[in-house]
């Protein structure tokens, strides 16, 4: 029994570009790099799915919005934490203790 081959990003990528180019046929690509004709329909079948994607995408990083995004909910957060203390403390000035229930 033969072990699986575990191909790196780098090499199915370039499989992928050399298979989209069409400048050889799967058999000759397959002959070329040792790897199964159906392996390297998908890995091209997969670049050219991903390549629609890379391309859709709007507004830049979206690494950097998420990080905006939580920024913005962390100082939210911290607001309402600073209100709702100020709120308890102001009910037992009130009402003392028994405004209290916790």
């Amino acid at each position: 029994m033969t072990k699986r081959k575990n191909h790196s990003p780098d090499f199915k990528a370039k499989v992928a570009l050399e298979a989209i180019r069409e400048e050889m046929t799967m058999a000759e690509l397959s002959k070329k790099y040792g790897v199964h004709p159906t392996q390297i329909g998908t890995w091209k079948r997969a670049a050219i799915e991903n390549m629609v994607s890379t391309f859709s995408k709007r507004g830049g990083d979206p690494g950097r919005s998420d990080e905006a995004q939580i920024d913005k909910l962390h100082s939210k957060i911290g607001q309402l934490v600073v209100e709702r203390d100020f709120l308890a403390n102001a009910s037992v000035q009130l009402l003392g203790k028994r405004g209290k229930k916790w």
